[in-house]
């Protein structure tokens, strides 16, 4: 590695194509824009996926190009209240970039993890890229709290036994999962452990003046519009943080009662191999062979009850 090119865009150097997939749900998706318009300025293949929280089952049958997988464009009908990966489609038809984003219905391991195989043959895929919205998908399971981990993790242990070269993750929104219980302090150590192992590949800052940062925030300030009732509260910090904005940034009414603290760090990504982080997962063999996602669940809340979390360090300075 060299200092003069960041280790993420090292390890996808010899990718063509490329999926980058939200891990959590929601609005996930969005937080690997600005990795993706990247790599697409770079003349890379870059399919878009998330996991989804919309009622996927009530799609068109033709709109599922294999089992597990809705391949979802700007014209795609029906759940007209909330669906991300039709609103992020009808942004990049906008933008006259393809308007495909494939959304996974949320279900266990197994079968998320056939169908990102089914889709990897389909799209003939050198790498997938999991993107957090957050950094809850670096918890390995005995930290103060995890955040929301059910969603990422399912993602995380399915991507991993994927016959695909290239398997990476990356984070963008340090800090937002504090809403939910992490310590952060216990993320910084995470990725120093991560580090030691050779799976971490550093830190890398989203330009504000970049193309990238413009776009990514057009799309978040799209997406709101799309879904007054129910904006990203992620996105929305994230996109603030690329503006320059810090503290306590008001963007939706659903944060009222909340304090926030938007700054530069969430704007970086946090990024290291699907390999290194699903191995340190302490109870990974517990859900591999999950096929709902209530499961997972219930089986982590299982692991937690039997041990006694790390005690957090506080913050020196």
């Amino acid at each position: 590695m060299e200092l003069a090119v960041p280790p993420l865009f090292e390890a996808l150097a010899g990718a063509r194509s490329i999926l980058v997939a939200g891990a959590g749900g929601g609005f996930d998706v969005y937080a690997g824009l600005p990795l993706a318009l990247a790599l697409r300025a770079q003349g890379r293949t870059v399919h878009l996926g998330n996991l989804s929280f919309a009622a996927l089952e009530v799609l068109d049958l033709d709109t599922w190009p294999a089992p597990g997988v809705a391949l979802v464009t700007a014209r795609t009908e029906g759940l007209e209240d909330y669906f991300p990966e039709r609103t992020l489609a009808r942004w990049l038809r906008r933008q006259r970039e393809p308007d495909i984003v494939y959304a996974f219905p949320r279900t266990g391991v197994r079968p998320l993890r056939e169908a990102y195989a089914a889709l990897a043959d389909q799209l003939r895929l050198d790498a997938v890229v999991l993107v957090d919205g957050g950094t809850d998908i670096l918890m390995r399971g005995d930290e103060a709290g995890l955040g929301t981990p059910t969603e990422d993790m399912t993602s995380l242990v399915a991507v991993a036994g994927l016959a695909v070269p290239t398997k990476l993750v990356t984070c963008l929104g340090f800090g937002i999962d504090a809403y939910h219980g992490v310590r952060h302090t216990q993320v910084l150590e995470n990725l120093a452990a991560l580090d030691r192992d050779g799976a971490y590949l550093g830190a890398l800052s989203i330009p504000s003046a970049s193309r990238e940062a413009a776009l990514y925030r057009d799309a978040v300030a799209h997406a709101q519009a799309a879904t007054p009732l129910r904006p990203s509260i992620v996105n929305g910090q994230i996109a603030a943080a690329t503006r320059g904005e810090f503290g306590d940034v008001r963007f939706t009414t659903r944060t009222g009662g909340s304090t926030l603290f938007v700054n530069p760090l969430m704007a970086v990504y946090f990024s290291c191999t699907v390999d290194g982080l699903a191995g340190r997962l302490l109870y990974r063999d517990r859900i591999e062979d999950t096929v709902a996602m209530e499961q997972v669940l219930a089986r982590i809340e299982r692991f937690r009850a039997g041990i006694t979390p790390r005690v957090p360090r506080a913050y020196p300075h």
